[in-house]
């Protein structure tokens, strides 16, 4: 019987995916499977992923002919899961030894749907752990008390589904909103919020995610990055009913819109046009209250201003 499924969606990381892949293998045990689903590599992540079919215990490769994306990637991997348990791991991303007994460890002594821990973020030769916003650890909670208050970071701004651990009977609150490209984990996080019924976070900090990657989505300026508004249509879509919820979404939504807007010179002219048209459509129709009290700093919500509705290119008293 298997415990434990992990899903590594890879793309074009040959440079990583031994590094990911020798790290599972210092993590296997009998009662694990490996999924990886390769999503239409143009390199040499295939041969590489080949080389470890003999050295890990417990692998299974899917293949895509060409790209369907992270989210679908994930999903397809998911299919194939049997384990009572899920996680998932990127390609260009690695586990350190025992880690992924301890995430077991952890949901199985706790008994609730989900558990979520900590990482330590790469860059070069640095390392730095970054906690999951929840200070409560090893409790059992109500996963919707992770999305408030408005004002401050909370577990929906922790959207890393490789961070953390999940019953797989958690079904469809498992899979990702497959037409989505980039901010896939947005919706599929407050989904998770909202509809599960207990969650935990342990401090455990094992997965080592490397940042700054030039094959990654969030370094490269193409028109996937306009998904990430559809991707917070759906987050509006779920609290659309919940006045409760709305100003946090709405919140979460303009601080990163500002930060879409500081990098937006890796877009190019025509492009960063369609996505300012496009923040000026979704801001249009949230309620003008609440993107006032957004609560950005001033330079960020400097940004925001000549995208606003009535206020474009005026000054807002209420939106410094």
């Amino acid at each position: 019987m298997i415990t434990l499924s992990v899903v590594v969606p890879v793309r074009d990381a040959e440079l990583y995916i031994a590094d990911a892949l020798t790290s599972l293998r210092r993590n296997a045990r009998r009662d694990f499977e490996f999924i990886v689903v390769d999503d239409g590599s143009a390199d040499a992540t295939p041969q590489v992923i080949d080389d470890f079919r003999d050295d890990l215990p417990g692998l299974t490769v899917l293949r895509h002919a060409s790209p369907v994306g992270l989210a679908d990637a994930r999903n397809a991997g998911l299919s194939l899961a049997s384990g009572r348990y899920v996680t998932f791991m990127d390609g260009d991303d690695w586990l350190a030894p025992g880690y992924l007994a301890e995430l077991v460890a952890a949901i199985d002594g706790l008994g609730c749907d989900f558990v979520r821990v900590d990482h330590v973020q790469v860059e070069g030769r640095k390392r730095v752990v970054h906690r999951a916003p929840e200070a409560r650890r090893g409790v059992v909670l109500r996963p919707r008390d992770g999305i408030l208050p408005a004002g401050a970071k909370t577990m929906v701004d922790y959207p890393y589904a490789w961070a953390g651990i999940y019953r797989r009977e958690l079904g469809d609150l498992l899979a990702f909103p497959g037409h989505l490209h980039t901010a896939e984990d947005r919706p599929w996080i407050w989904r998770l919020h909202r509809e599960a019924r207990s969650f935990a976070v342990a401090s455990v900090a094992g997965v080592f995610y490397r940042r700054l990657v030039p094959s990654s989505l969030t370094q490269i300026g193409d028109e996937r990055q306009l998904h990430f508004f559809d991707a917070f249509e759906l987050v509006f879509k779920q609290v659309e009913n919940e006045p409760d919820l709305l100003p946090k979404a709405v919140r979460t939504f303009c601080a990163l819109l500002a930060h879409h807007l500081e990098i937006g010179d890796r877009f190019s002219p025509a492009l960063r046009a369609r996505f300012e048209a496009r923040a000026q459509d979704v801001l249009a129709a949230l309620p003008a209250v609440l993107v006032a009290e957004a609560g950005l700093e001033p330079e960020r919500a400097a940004l925001l201003r000549p995208l606003l509705p009535r206020h474009r290119g005026e000054p807002q008293e209420r939106f410094p």
